[in-house]
C-alpha cells in the first residue's frame, strides 16, 4: 500500500493534466481581518492565473470583521475558492500548514491576502517548480539592487534586512529575502515536511528551509513590495519573539520547541527581575543590616518575578491562548497555585546555599533555576 501510495503521488506530481482533471495550483491565503481586500485579490488573481487551474483556500482565523463570512460568499459565486474558519487558533504558519493539508493539488501557492505580494509573478514561478528548475520560487523583497520593499515603512524594512540577515546565518544560504512569505512549492515537499514545522509564528517559509536544510533548491524572482490598501499590519513586537524563538529553536535543531525557546527567554528576564528585586530589598547599596533577612527576601523576589513571567509568558509565549479578564486572573490563579511548590523549593535551594557560604546572587540564581523548571511543566499544563 505504502508503494502504491507513493506512486500515485509521483503521478500527480508529473503527469499533464486534462480537462477533466482537478486544480493544478493550491493558493494558500491565511486572513485575520482582511474582509476588504478579498474581492480585489479574486479579480487579480483571475487576470494573473488564465490557463492554470488553481483553487483559493482562505484560511480565517476567526476574524473579528466577518472575514470569513465574505470569503464563503465569493466561494458561492466561485467554486474556486473555499474557507477554512480556525475557532480557538492563531499564527500564520499553522493557518498555512492546515490549508497545505486540506489540498489535493501537487503544487502549492503561499500569498497574503493585503494586496502587498504582486500575484502576477505566480504564473513563472509555478513554471519554475513545474519543471523542476527549483524546489521552492519564492518572491523576493530584497533580490534588486535599488529598494523594491516601497510597502515596508523604515522600521520594518530595518527589522525585515535584521531577521534575513539572522536567516540566512542560521540556514547557510545565500538567499536575499529567506523571510519572504510569497512562494510556491509542490505539495510534496509540504506532505514529507509538516510534522516538524512549527504552528506558531508567521516565517513559515524559513521553517520549511531551515527544517530541510540543504535539501530544497530555492530560485528568487524579485518583485515590488507594495503598500497596503486596507487593513491593518498584523507585525507586532509579539511577532518577532515568535521569529527569535523559531530562530532559536532552529538553531538547536528543534532540540527546543518555538515555545520552549520564547519560555526561557522570558524566564531569563524573570531572572533579571528577581536579582534585582532581591539585591533591592537585601538593602545591598546601603547598609546590609537594614535589609530583610534572606528567606524573607528570596519569596517576594521569588512573587515578582512569578508575576512578571505570567505576564509576559500570556502576551508573548502563549499568545494564541491568551487569557483576558477574568479568565486572566483564574489563570494567574492557578498559576501561583502550581507554582507554590516551585517557590518553596526555590527558597529551600537559595537558602540552603547561603548557609554553605554561597554568596546572595549564587544563592538566587539557584533557587530560580530550580522554580523556572518546575513553572514550565506546571504552566504549559495547567495554565494555558
Amino acid at each position: 500500500m505504502r508503494i502504491a501510495d507513493q506512486t500515485l503521488a509521483t503521478v500527480a506530481d508529473t503527469a499533464p493534466f486534462p480537462a477533466h482533471a482537478g486544480y493544478e495550483l493550491s493558493i494558500i491565503i491565511p486572513t485575520l481581518n482582511e474582509r476588504e481586500n478579498l474581492r480585489a485579490l479574486s479579480q487579480r488573481l483571475e487576470c494573473a492565473l488564465r490557463g492554470i487551474a488553481w483553487q483559493a483556500i482562505i484560511v480565517d482565523d476567526d476574524s473579528g470583521d466577518g472575514t470569513a463570512s465574505a470569503a464563503k460568499a465569493l466561494a458561492v459565486l466561485d467554486a474556486r475558492f473555499s474557507c477554512l474558519r480556525r475557532i480557538g487558533r492563531r499564527g500564520l504558519a499553522g493557518a498555512v500548514i492546515e490549508g497545505v493539508m486540506a489540498s489535493a493539488a501537487p503544487f502549492i501557492a503561499v500569498l497574503d491576502a493585503d494586496l502587498q505580494h504582486d500575484e502576477s509573478l505566480l504564473s513563472v514561478m509555478l513554471e519554475s517548480v513545474r519543471n523542476g528548475q527549483a524546489d521552492v520560487a519564492v518572491a523576493s523583497r530584497f533580490v534588486r539592487r535599488e529598494d523594491s520593499a516601497v510597502g515596508l515603512s523604515p522600521l520594518r524594512r530595518l527589522g525585515s534586512l535584521a531577521a534575513n540577515g539572522l536567516a540566512r546565518r542560521i540556514l547557510g544560504q545565500s538567499l536575499s529575502d529567506p523571510m519572504s512569505g510569497f512562494f510556491v512549492t509542490r505539495r510534496s515537499v509540504f506532505d514529507e515536511t509538516a510534522s516538524r514545522l512549527s504552528p506558531q509564528g508567521f516565517k513559515i517559509l524559513f521553517d520549511l528551509l531551515a527544517t530541510r536544510r540543504g535539501q530544497l533548491s530555492v530560485r528568487e524572482f524579485p518583485y515590488a513590495f507594495r503598500p497596503r490598501v486596507a487593513g491593518s499590519s498584523k507585525l507586532d513586537h509579539r511577532v518577532t519573539a515568535e521569529f527569535l524563538g523559531l530562530a532559536l529553536a532552529k538553531t538547536t535543531r528543534d532540540l527546543l520547541s518555538p515555545r520552549a525557546a520564547v519560555f526561557l527567554a522570558v524566564g531569563a528576564s524573570g531572572l533579571v527581575v528577581h536579582l534585582a528585586v532581591l539585591r533591592l530589598l537585601l538593602g545591598l547599596t546601603g547598609n546590609l543590616d537594614l535589609g530583610l533577612h534572606f528567606p524573607a527576601a528570596q519569596t517576594l523576589a521569588g512573587l515578582t518575578a512569578m508575576t512578571s513571567n505570567f505576564l509576559i509568558n500570556n502576551s508573548l509565549t502563549y499568545r494564541d491562548r491568551r487569557l483576558r479578564g477574568l479568565d486572566l486572573a483564574k489563570g494567574y490563579v492557578r498559576f501561583c497555585v502550581f507554582c507554590g511548590l516551585g517557590l518553596v523549593a526555590n527558597v529551600a535551594v537559595a537558602t540552603m546555599m547561603t548557609e554553605h557560604g554561597a554568596t546572595w546572587w549564587m544563592a538566587g540564581v539557584g533557587g530560580a533555576v530550580i522554580g523556572a523548571a518546575w513553572n514550565y511543566l506546571t504552566t504549559s499544563i495547567a495554565v494555558w
